[in-house]
């Protein structure tokens, strides 16, 4: 079974039910969608859609703080010529920035691939100056390096984005460019009691500098290497992918690499080796998750982008390693899984069930990247969707707090759908007589046959 999970962008190369169909078989795991485009109805259907494929979890992705470039068509521009970018004009920014920008300033936009410069302010219109021959498309990303611009952390269209999120219960909302703990707080404040989970996405170097803060709140983190890119040297990225990976790991957050991961894929129906081993290298540095962006949002392949990604990680799991390190005392999960990581590298165990109400346990055992598949048991279908993008799990929905022998219940289930086997050897963790959160506390090693005919046994006593 593939342990390193895929999430793919949606767009107009993979609209159809067909092929979206076609990408879950290859391998697809999760769904991205790109805010930055189309309307609030057509997410809703994107999200039908995927519901009806299979239970894996949808990411909302927005715009939050980003700085975007839209245009009311396609412009063609030559090297030196000058556009005029307002607020309503034929070219606009997403936010204000009048007041922040200074003649000289440097621009970048698509993720640096044009360079352009302030040459010109009046009237709450900026003249920008291009560097470069461009075919300047709608909603592309701006980033200006060494400003930190002061937007609003949420725009009324994420706001409605975010009622699309409650209301279709979506698993996880990806925010752009988080800047700080308060940017995930702010989000936060406005889910109610929905479990969606947030992921910050880090892209600048602000949110780089306030890391450690900002991993603390969220549930996970995207490292979205194009515009992080643009606004740091680029031969810092491979270090500075490794670090955020393992801080990732170490606290058994949830961790997605990001951005051009085969992007010539877009064009072509194979990949550079250069891209297979960028792949390769995102996963054994401890990514949970690899993503496709323009790969299957608009290219000519995404299905085979999808089977490629997953032969990738199928060949290089095998090699994967825990980078974990000792911790002081957090809480009993936490101490639990490490234990379970120890018991299976020193006996054979076949799989490992986990018992979770909220998926903690299952994060906090998958970060030592057992070599044993993990299958999360959880009564919450919205648990079991946000465990599905957890690397090396496999989750399913069951009830089993109604049933009185929590383990032999699941045992059973589990056996009858064929995902345990008789000759197998598991280990189950699960939380007993305890409602404290974090608190699994219970380890039972048993022989699958065995389990089920001891029970069959006993209830042949009573």
């Amino acid at each position: 079974m593939k342990k390193t999970k895929i999430l793919c962008t949606i767009g107009p190369a993979s609209l159809a039910r067909l092929i979206q169909e076609r990408m879950y078989q290859a391998g697809m795991n999760g769904v991205r969608i790109n805010t930055a485009y189309e309307d609030v109805k057509e997410y809703e259907e994107r999200i039908n859609n995927i519901r009806k494929i299979g239970e894996i979890p949808v990411f909302l992705d927005i715009k939050g703080p980003e700085l975007r470039l839209y245009v009311s068509k396609t412009m063609s521009i030559r090297k030196g010529d000058v556009v005029t970018v307002g607020l309503e004009d034929q070219a606009y920014f997403n936010h204000d920035i009048y007041d922040q920008l200074d003649v000289g300033d440097k621009t970048l936009i698509d993720d640096g691939l044009f360079q352009t410069e302030v040459v010109r302010k009046s009237g709450k219109q900026v003249q920008l100056l291009f560097r470069d021959d461009c075919v300047l498309k709608d909603g592309k990303g701006v980033n200006i390096p060494g400003k930190s611009l002061n937007t609003p952390c949420l725009t009324e269209r994420d706001i409605e984005i975010i009622d699309l999120a409650k209301r279709k219960e979506v698993e996880y909302i990806a925010l752009s460019f988080t800047r700080n703990r308060d940017d995930i707080l702010e989000l936060k404040g406005m889910l109610d009691d929905v479990d969606t989970g947030i992921v910050a996405k880090i892209e600048s170097a602000r949110g780089l500098e306030n890391f450690n803060e900002i991993l603390e709140v969220s549930d996970g983190i995207m490292i979205a290497r194009g515009d992080l890119g643009v606004e740091l040297p680029l031969e810092e990225l491979p270090l500075i992918q490794k670090q955020l990976i393992r801080q990732c790991n170490q606290q058994g957050k949830l961790v997605i690499t990001a951005t051009e991961m085969l992007e010539s894929m877009i064009d072509n129906s194979r990949p550079t080796r250069a891209e297979i081993s960028d792949v390769a290298n995102a996963i054994l540095d401890g990514s949970d998750v690899v993503m496709l962006s323009g790969e299957t949002a608009i290219g000519k392949y995404p299905v085979e982008a999808v089977a490629m990604m997953a032969r990738i990680a199928e060949k290089i799991e095998p090699s994967v390693v825990s980078r974990v390190t000792e911790e002081k005392f957090q809480n009993i999960s936490r101490s639990i899984s490490r234990a379970i990581w120890q018991i299976t590298k020193s006996m054979p165990i076949d799989k490992v069930v986990a018992l979770t109400r909220s998926g903690y346990t299952a994060r906090m055992i998958t970060r030592f990247r057992l070599e044993q598949p993990i299958i999360a048991v959880t009564p919450s279908i919205m648990a079991a969707r946000k465990l599905q993008i957890l690397y090396g799990v496999q989750s399913i929905k069951f009830d089993y707090m109604q049933k009185k022998d929590h383990i032999v219940s699941t045992a059973k289930m589990l056996y009858s759908k064929e995902l345990l086997k008789e000759e197998e050897v598991v280990l189950f963790s699960a939380g007993f007589r305890t409602y404290t959160s974090h608190a699994s506390n219970l380890i039972e090693i048993h022989k699958v046959g065995s389990l089920l005919k001891f029970e069959k046994n006993n209830k042949a006593k009573d």
